[in-house]
């Protein structure tokens, strides 16, 4: 597996990838990010300071990615975002290495906290996360993705 930071050529199968994902657990609903508008062109998205994101690669195919962008919600907090595979790598660790790689960046940039939205239809991305010390919290005001169900957050080291 190699990991590369999002460029625009990786845009369509990145969105492709997210709305997969989302529609095989009935999540392809309003108040997903299966509707941002930005959804096709998140390189562009990620290219400012405090945001970045990161795509697997096998063989030279996107097969996964995870990002973090800054979140009003805790200070000096960011938000983990889209952390998305496919069913060709999934149950082999990727998503702990994506979730490192996101937290090694999150503390580069001088964040202290990460921030999660997530759904309980997404059962292998709850334990993720509760498996890589994520702690669940209340409902924050701020919500974006409104259908969203579950909310985490981490401490940095």
């Amino acid at each position: 597996m190699v990991y590369a930071q999002l460029t625009p050529e990786y845009d369509a199968a990145l969105a492709a990838l997210i709305r997969k994902n989302l529609k095989a657990h009935q999540l392809d609903v309003p108040g997903t990010v299966y509707y941002d508008e930005g959804l096709d062109h998140l390189s562009g998205y990620y290219a400012r300071d405090g945001r970045k994101y990161f795509i697997a690669l096998y063989d030279g195919d996107l097969v996964g990615g995870i990002g973090l962008a800054e979140i009003d919600v805790f200070p000096e907090c960011c938000e983990l975002q889209k952390l998305y595979l496919d069913d060709r790598v999934k149950g082999r660790g990727y998503g702990y290495e994506l979730i490192g790689k996101v937290e090694e960046e999150a503390r580069r940039l001088g964040y202290k906290r990460i921030y999660l939205e997530t759904h309980t239809n997404l059962k292998v991305a709850v334990h993720t996360y509760e498996r890589a010390r994520y702690k669940q919290i209340g409902r924050p005001e701020s919500v974006v993705h409104s259908t969203m169900d579950l909310f985490y957050l981490k401490e940095l080291e």
